[in-house]
């Protein structure tokens, strides 16, 4: 009698159960309906926001290095290169390139252009951060004195120093005639052209180093330095101990990012020897555009082959440059 009173409760219960279980699946489906359109607009949101960023560089970063890639694999002339009918010629321009006289000191120039630019602008750099790091008065007038090579337009400042580097009416060759040295020929002469160059380089890069690097001084704690002077250790001693070590990471970007901007410099030497006298401050960059643009015969398969070359240079410094930021990071 009870079993027979209690099987219409159970077969309620299941057919309520029943009933349910779609209603709770359709639910269920619901939820993932409007997640997926979610993450579909999410998508769509943000490949909006990257889709200008995407447009800008394929247009003025990837078309132009095929193009130079383009040039640098054809024998271009300039009826070629109007028509655009230039033959394909592979590795020749490249060949011609590595076996011209040429190469040889730009190379060398390039290399010497960049690193002793760099290894003056750090020292100048560090050395400038570290003392506008101790507060005393107009301290942050100077520092604001010492961004103004940065601010100038690079052709203002190349023009400022071709007239200084005048090797008759310079007012550097006029201040050493007064401290009894004579005139030297720093522009035009193959021993003083580079240095000239590298001088004006180093005043530019002076005011980058200083901002990143006193940047990162503002992070190293004042404890460490007071702590270092109870056990006395002087300040060169801190500066060893606490300042240059702590400030590794910030230096090798500061460096890394220096080196990559500097293989390039082109419109410097360019306004200041254009590369001359000869190939004494000749460097990749400018013979570069020699090549291509200097001549009424412009070479340009050759120009755009020097022109890869130190891309693919600046590259590799470029690569080191993400690797040491990612184990920066990490």
């Amino acid at each position: 009698m009870t079993t027979a009173k209690a099987d219409p409760v159970r077969r309620s219960q299941a057919v309520s159960a029943a009933t349910h279980v779609p209603s709770a699946d359709a639910g269920r489906r619901d939820a993932q309906s409007r997640r997926r359109r979610q993450r579909r607009k999410s998508r769509l949101t943000a490949w909006a926001f990257i889709a200008p960023l995407a447009v800008y560089l394929a247009a003025f970063y990837v078309y132009p290095l095929y193009r130079n890639l383009d040039l640098s694999l054809r024998h271009y002339t300039v009826r070629s290169f109007v028509d655009n009918n230039a033959p394909f010629s592979g590795w020749d321009n490249f060949s011609q390139v590595l076996h011209d006289p040429t190469f040889g000191p730009a190379l060398r120039n390039t290399m010497v252009f960049t690193l002793v630019s760099i290894l003056f602008q750090y020292t100048a750099g560090i050395a400038l951060a570290v003392f506008f790091n101790r507060r005393f008065p107009l301290a942050a007038t100077l520092r604001a004195l010492f961004l103004i090579p940065w601010l100038l337009p690079l052709i203002v400042s190349a023009s400022t120093w071709s007239w200084m580097f005048n090797s008759e009416s310079g007012v550097i060759n006029y201040v050493s005639h007064l401290a009894g040295v004579g005139p030297v020929d720093w522009l035009t002469s193959p021993h003083w052209a580079l240095t000239s160059v590298i001088i004006a380089n180093v005043w530019i890069g002076i005011p980058f180093n200083l901002v990143v690097l006193y940047s990162g001084l503002q992070n190293i704690p004042g404890e460490l330095y007071e702590a270092a002077a109870l056990d006395g250790a002087n300040p060169w001693q801190q500066f060893w101990r606490i300042t240059f070590p702590l400030l590794r990471p910030v230096s090798a970007i500061t460096v890394l990012l220096g080196l990559i901007y500097t293989l390039k410099v082109f419109d410097l030497i360019w306004i200041m020897t254009k590369g001359g006298p000869g190939d004494a401050s000749s460097t990749l960059a400018t013979w570069s555009y020699r090549l291509g643009f200097g001549s009424l015969l412009p070479q340009f398969g050759p120009g755009a082959a020097v022109g890869n070359i130190l891309i693919l240079i600046a590259l590799v410094f470029g690569l080191l440059y993400i690797r040491v930021q990612r184990r920066q990071e990490s």
